[in-house]
């Protein structure tokens, strides 16, 4: 059967929360930071868009180090939420990233208490450039916030509706897979109005030094991500997808134009690249050319007619 579309972007385009974009492919939060690095290597703008670095109220150092650690087909990390604050972000950050990404940006938020999470998508809300919130309710590496609202139930909603009465633009909560059912949480926070569930963020996780017999992270426990990951992800996102009836990103483990189709039958509308951007800088270029012939491969003629097939 001929195929009338006017162009591959026409095949690869979805809609996440309102907004299009010209592929599914995200860079994740945490390992692209505001596109800069990347951008001196491609021109990233390819990109369906990107999550910037999560930010809080104030300025973070992070943890201590040693902060990263190898491990069979991933990595740990206890980095910490390092970033300049909400403040810098707007007055040096985004300036700069104006300047290189022509497209809605996420932005990642991240906080300690509602409160905080509320405050700085208010100071970020009058930024243009910004066309969607990723709430960061899901971070293993930090002490007094971050994880822990994201595994009751009623946290996560209570986070949900500050962070919705402070903006109009789509907000997309990050959850985490350290619970018994991460379906609840999800239900929870499309019942406060969530326009987006976003998930895996890193399975928690340690490794030992067997010559000091001590924890490789300084933090003892870190975030586990990478391909080893990716089944798990694939299955979050299936329950999720089931759950609700806001659309999901999917990420965790995507290292393939192969790993962004089996989460998108998962359930995803989009799909987010984060631990190889570190050792393949190119990884999310390289996946968004290879969709197309992916897609032939399998048979697909859009990428939207499969959100979901598996369900």
């Amino acid at each position: 059967m001929e195929r009338y579309l006017e162009n591959e972007n026409d095949r690869l385009s979805v809609t996440l929360c309102g907004i299009r974009l010209d592929n599914p492919v995200i860079a994740a939060s945490g390992t692209f930071g505001y596109g800069y690095e990347f951008a001196e290597l491609y021109d990233i703008n390819e990109l369906g868009t990107f999550s910037f670095k999560g930010t809080t109220a104030k300025p973070r150092f992070g943890n201590p180090t040693p902060r990263i650690a190898e491990t069979p087909s991933g990595m740990l990390n206890a980095v910490g939420l390092q970033n300049p604050g909400v403040d810098r972000v707007i007055a040096e950050e985004l300036p700069r990233l104006k300047a290189i990404f022509h497209k809605p940006v996420m932005a990642n938020v991240s906080g300690f208490s509602t409160e905080e999470y509320a405050k700085v998508c208010e100071s970020l809300d009058k930024e243009d450039q910004i066309g969607w919130f990723e709430i960061n309710i899901s971070c293993p590496n930090v002490h007094g916030g971050g994880m822990g609202f994201g595994t009751d139930p009623r946290l996560a909603a209570e986070v949900t509706r500050a962070v919705k009465k402070v903006t109009k633009k789509p907000v997309i909560m990050k959850l985490t897979p350290n619970v018994t059912d991460i379906a609840e949480i999800a239900k929870a926070c499309e019942a406060e109005g969530a326009d987006g569930i976003s998930l895996i963020n890193t399975l928690l996780a340690m490794r030992i030094d067997l010559r000091t017999r001590r924890p490789l992270l300084a933090n003892t426990t870190g975030g586990m991500s990478g391909p080893a990951v990716f089944p798990v992800a694939v299955r979050c996102v299936y329950q999720v997808a089931k759950a609700v009836k806001v659309p999901v990103v999917g990420l965790g483990g995507v290292a393939s134009a192969d790993d962004v189709i089996e989460m998108i039958m998962a359930g995803a509308t989009a799909v987010e690249i984060g631990a190889m951007n570190l050792t393949e800088p190119f990884i999310c270029r390289d996946i968004i050319h290879e969709l197309p012939e992916t897609m032939d491969r399998l048979g697909i003629d859009r990428l939207e007619n499969i959100i979901g097939a598996a369900l």
